[in-house]
């Protein structure tokens, strides 16, 4: 592609936004076949498929995200510029683009984010949810300032990326007052064929877990493998098991999933790290994050 137009790009933003080519037509006032013939030019173009047919979904491949994210960003600014020229504010403030890895506690993101909110300027914050390599991986093109993950970014993925350990903290068993009841008496031997909720294999928690179950000498009953936190908790909240979070939500997790703690695992912790690109790290809203981080996990 020489260069870039435009009006495909716009197409393809408005149908990403709309969720179907359909109802992008219906806001345009345009032909299914204008914008479908579009789009394939624009395919063409960029000379990779970006988006796949799930039924009545639309879903981005890897190409078309990375294009969608630069698409909103510049047709943002390009509604924000129009506002300027009639005379409004766009009350816009500084933008940070956050990817979260969507292992993480939301609890605990929610605590580490938080200062960026009080920096003394306007900021807006975009979170992107995905998996941790894969939002590392969309750094090297600029379109995240930084990342959240458990994990910290391996040399292989490029040498402009830095690690910030934010800090660590102890986790512990919680689960419905019937699963604490039962269980907390002789942990973590009671932990032998009780129900457990675990992350997915492909998180940092799930590899300390695993290491210390066998050191323990425990088999526990796996009821659900869920990535997702908040998803994992909500299982919990149902009694279907008991999960492994960090103690410094504790109040949180009763109060917004009425779970209780089982008993603390003394030798496995969880930590969080944050990740930025070089030309980034001065960002006022990121330096906040990584100057604060450590009040926000502090039990």
């Amino acid at each position: 592609m020489s260069r870039l137009n435009y009006q495909h790009l716009f197409y393809f933003w408005n149908v990403v936004k709309e969720g179907s080519v359909s109802r992008a037509c219906e806001k345009l006032h345009l032909a299914q076949p204008t914008i479908s013939g579009q789009l394939a030019v624009f395919e063409q173009a960029v000379g990779e498929k970006l988006y796949y047919k799930d039924g009545r979904k639309l879903l981005l491949s890897d190409t078309g995200r990375t294009i969608f994210r630069y698409a909103e960003e510049i047709f943002t600014l390009g509604q924000e510029l129009n506002q300027i020229l009639l005379g409004q504010s766009s009350g816009r403030g500084i933008r940070l683009n956050v990817g979260v890895a969507d292992a993480l506690p939301k609890l605990i993101t929610y605590r580490l984010l938080e200062p960026a909110l009080r920096i003394g300027e306007p900021v807006q914050m975009s979170c992107h949810e995905d998996k941790a390599e894969r939002l590392i991986s969309e750094m090297s093109i600029h379109g995240i300032d930084l990342v959240l993950s458990d994990i910290p970014a391996t040399p292989s993925v490029g040498n402009r990326l830095f690690n910030h350990l934010l800090g660590e903290c102890e986790v512990g068993v919680f689960g419905t007052s019937a699963l604490a009841e039962r269980y907390s008496q002789n942990f973590p031997v009671s932990l032998n064929g009780a129900p457990l909720l675990v992350p997915t294999q492909n998180t940092a928690l799930r590899r300390s877990l695993d290491q210390w179950f066998d050191s323990q000498g425990l088999c526990p009953v796996i009821k659900a493998e869920i990535e997702d936190s908040a998803l994992l908790k909500t299982f919990a909240a149902a009694g279907v098991g008991m999960f492994v979070a960090p103690l410094v939500v504790e109040s949180e997790i009763h109060k917004q999933y009425g779970c209780q703690s089982v008993g603390k695992i003394n030798t496995v912790f969880e930590r969080f790290y944050a990740i930025t690109a070089q030309r980034r790290r001065r960002h006022p809203a990121v330096m906040a994050i990584l100057e604060n981080a450590g009040n926000g996990l502090i039990v």
